[in-house]
């Protein structure tokens, strides 16, 4: 998606402006990674599931304690990239590849 740039500048919550193949604004509009929410909060379920199916699976007694610690653990831990996936998904479903479009 991004042959010569990246999305991303490094640091946690900044995006690039534009990119530095094509010039494709990453923000359209304001308030346009709003739906992005949806799709953090889709990939947070699922890393929820996981690991609340690996504690099922391989611990003989859970408790509630160990189901919160764990669950607070793995969200907080993968938020820097449950937050850049979210982003990348979303512009990725309205905005379509066009290798040409630099040229």
């Amino acid at each position: 998606m991004f042959p010569s740039g990246t999305l991303y500048s490094g640091k946690f919550m900044h995006m690039n402006q534009a990119c530095s193949n094509c010039g494709l604004r990453f923000e359209p509009e304001p308030g346009y990674y709003f739906g992005a929410m949806f799709v953090s909060y889709a990939i947070n379920t699922m890393w929820l599931a996981a690991v609340w199916l690996t504690l099922y699976f391989t611990v003989d007694t859970i408790t509630t304690t160990m189901i919160i610690v764990s669950l607070l653990l793995v969200v907080v831990g993968l938020m820097p990239l449950t937050y850049r996936w979210s982003r990348v998904l979303w512009i990725s479903i309205f905005v379509r590849y066009k290798p040409n479009l630099a040229r």
